[in-house]
């Protein structure tokens, strides 16, 4: 049994491929929503943050023989913990990552946190259209929202825990994009000038997450960009195609046959 970390769309694709050369795998997700997606193409979810403890306990439950961990670039944590888990029942870890988007606009500045894109916003002033996700939504709202020469706009998935996140924050809903993607160039474009966005606020999630349509949008209407790094974790191995993945997962298998 293959334990894969997942909640992404490519990540879906792979917990596909991996069912169809052969393996039995089942996923954790975060969410709801990402289980139905699961469940809809025949694959079993797991639903909920899981600590190291606890995927060691799902390892023996399934008699997993290898992690594959395709959690999102910006998942560090959920990261952490599965090489922990990895370590601790002593079954082989693999992450695949999204290859990193090329961004050769002129007009990015590249920043290693979300504190640090906050403080840069704050300096530029403006309507700034946040695309990073509810997750850090409050390190943006603490700085931001106070200020009185800033609007800003935050796009994130339309769940009932980040509208009631809004709420608690003071968020003014006419700031409050919630919608599902995938976002064309052209949506994008749309948005930007409909608020009169200034600055955009990004991470480098990589292609499948859609940067390179934030990009090239902003790009197009002059729009100055903050992109935030991924996180640099050590992994043991990381693979960017799922063909290298499935590769990996037959040396485990012909390992553990000998």
């Amino acid at each position: 049994m293959i334990m894969m970390l997942s909640g992404t769309s490519d990540a879906r694709q792979l917990a596909l491929a991996i069912r169809d050369a052969g393996y039995d795998v089942f996923a954790t997700v975060v969410t709801e929503h990402a289980a139905e997606q699961m469940a809809h193409v025949g694959l079993h979810a797991h639903v909920g943050r899981l600590t190291a403890c606890e995927m060691v306990q799902l390892i023996q439950q399934h008699r997993v023989t290898a992690i594959v961990d395709a959690s999102h670039p910006f998942a560090e944590e959920a990261s952490r913990q599965a090489m922990k888990a990895a370590e601790e029942a002593n079954v082989p870890y693999i992450r695949y990552e999204r290859k990193e988007s090329v961004i050769t606009y002129d007009r990015v500045t590249f920043v290693d946190s979300y504190e640090a894109a906050a403080q840069y916003a704050a300096n530029k002033k403006g309507v700034v259209m946040l695309t990073t996700g509810s997750k850090t939504l409050p390190i943006f709202a603490d700085m931001l929202l106070p200020l009185p020469d800033v609007r800003l706009i935050a796009r994130m998935l339309p769940r009932k825990d980040n509208m009631e996140l809004c709420e608690r924050l003071r968020f003014p809903q006419e700031n409050i994009i919630a919608m599902q993607g995938p976002f064309t160039k052209q949506l994008d474009i749309a948005l930007m000038q409909h608020f009169g966005v200034t600055l955009l606020v990004t991470k480098e999630s990589g292609r499948a997450g859609f940067v390179d349509e934030k990009i090239a949008a902003a790009q197009e209407l002059g729009i100055e960009t903050v992109v935030i790094r991924r996180p640099k974790l050590s992994y043991p191995v990381v693979y960017h195609e799922f063909s290298d993945v499935i590769r990996a997962l037959g040396e485990i298998k012909m390992k553990g046959e000998k």
